[in-house]
């Protein structure tokens, strides 16, 4: 990687784009320099300040990405993010930001919470500096002294919240005896705590590497239980569009309520008003006939859904169950390679049968008498 200087970085954040590959390549460039991480985190303020509304929401998934994934390496980041990030939230209340730049940010407040990356004083402290009026006035600046002794009790806190949240971070292991019910929900928990999770090389180590992209996939939700799946499956087989008796009576209108053209044929009131009825009959039934299939497209949608989340978690079993599969695999040939061993050292072992027979004892060993006298 390329050396660390201020010009350099200010140039990577102005090619910044909103893709996963260029906020995890920059990411992975400032973890890489993280000894200049409060330049760095200067510099990143700096130009945020300088982008276009449209951009910001970007440099705030590159501080998250970087805050994230920093925390096996050190607590360098998060805390020097976390001291200027309720004036980055001022900075946003006070722009027309969009729906989707409010609701990122909001994500993002999120997540922080829900893994504590930051205290929840501070999370509050930003979710109330980004929901402040757009007419209100901007925050005055603070004197040094102020600065420098909140900076001090920020840090001091950080630290103290950075050590209880690295306990948090740390997810267990699957648990092998865990039911079929028990390993969706723990594969739906941790798809939940990592949005997209990719395998990187970093400084010769391979990481898991943590991002939360803009363009990020739909989320999975929570997996239906098989059960539930196949009944939703087994409603919409009486849905509207499987419903032949009104199909039929649909089909069997007589083409007078449908064709303009043919009212010239009417003759008389009587055929009119009788006319009439069939229309308003029509109409009635196909107003019915829609609102059904208006609602079977909705529960399609949602079977749909359904069966995302059920084959994505049973991928996941599957994976699951081939790499317990391999290591089982690799156990079993190691039993079979000690049982191989263990069988040619007792093939190497002497034949007990073919020891001289001493049945009647041995000879009685000589005294210490016989050993040192002089003949």
């Amino acid at each position: 990687m390329s050396g660390f200087t201020e010009n350099a970085l200010s140039k990577k954040l102005a090619d910044l784009n909103s893709s996963q590959q260029s906020i995890q390549t920059l990411s992975l460039w400032l973890i890489h320099h993280r000894k200049h991480h409060a330049a760095i985190v200067k510099v990143w303020y700096r130009e945020l300040l300088k982008a276009k509304e449209h951009r910001k929401l970007t440099f705030m998934y590159l501080a998250n990405d970087v805050i994230q994934n920093s925390k096996k390496k050190g607590p360098e980041f998060g805390k020097e993010f976390g001291n200027i990030l309720k004036k980055v939230f001022e900075h946003m209340a006070y722009l027309d930001t969009d729906d989707k730049t409010r609701k990122g940010l909001g994500r993002l407040l999120q997540i922080w919470e829900e893994r504590g990356v930051y205290d929840a004083k501070l999370i509050k402290e930003m979710k109330l500096a980004f929901e402040k009026k757009a007419n209100s006035e901007p925050p005055k600046k603070k004197s040094k002294v102020e600065k420098s002794s909140e900076e001090k009790l920020s840090n001091s806190k950080d630290k103290v919240n950075y050590m209880i949240s690295a306990k948090k971070d740390q997810s267990p292991h699957l648990n092998q005896k865990q039911t079929p019910k028990e390993a969706r929900e723990h594969i739906v928990r941790e798809r939940k705590k990592s949005e997209t999770e990719v395998e990187v090389e970093v400084d010769g180590r391979k990481e898991v590497h943590t991002t939360l992209s803009p363009h990020r996939a739909i989320p999975v939700g929570d997996p239906p239980e098989p059960e539930e799946l196949i009944k939703a499956l087994l409603d919409l087989e009486s849905s509207a569009s499987s419903d032949a008796v009104v199909r039929e009576r649909i089909a069997s209108l007589p083409p007078e309520v449908s064709e303009v053209s043919l009212l010239s044929k009417l003759e008389d009131k009587s055929a009119a008003d009788k006319l009439s009825v069939q229309v308003n009959e029509a109409l009635q039934l196909l107003l019915e006939y829609n609102s059904r299939l208006s609602a079977e497209m909705e529960d399609r949608k949602r079977v749909s859904a359904m069966l995302r989340d059920f084959l994505q978690v049973q991928k996941d079993l599957y994976t699951q169950a081939e790499e317990r599969l391999e290591e089982y695999t690799d156990k079993l040939t190691k039993v079979y390679s000690v049982r191989n061993e263990l069988k040619s050292h007792i093939q190497n072992l002497p034949d007990l049968t073919q020891l001289p027979d001493v049945t009647g004892g041995l000879a009685p060993l000589p005294s210490a008498g016989d050993l040192f006298s002089l003949h």
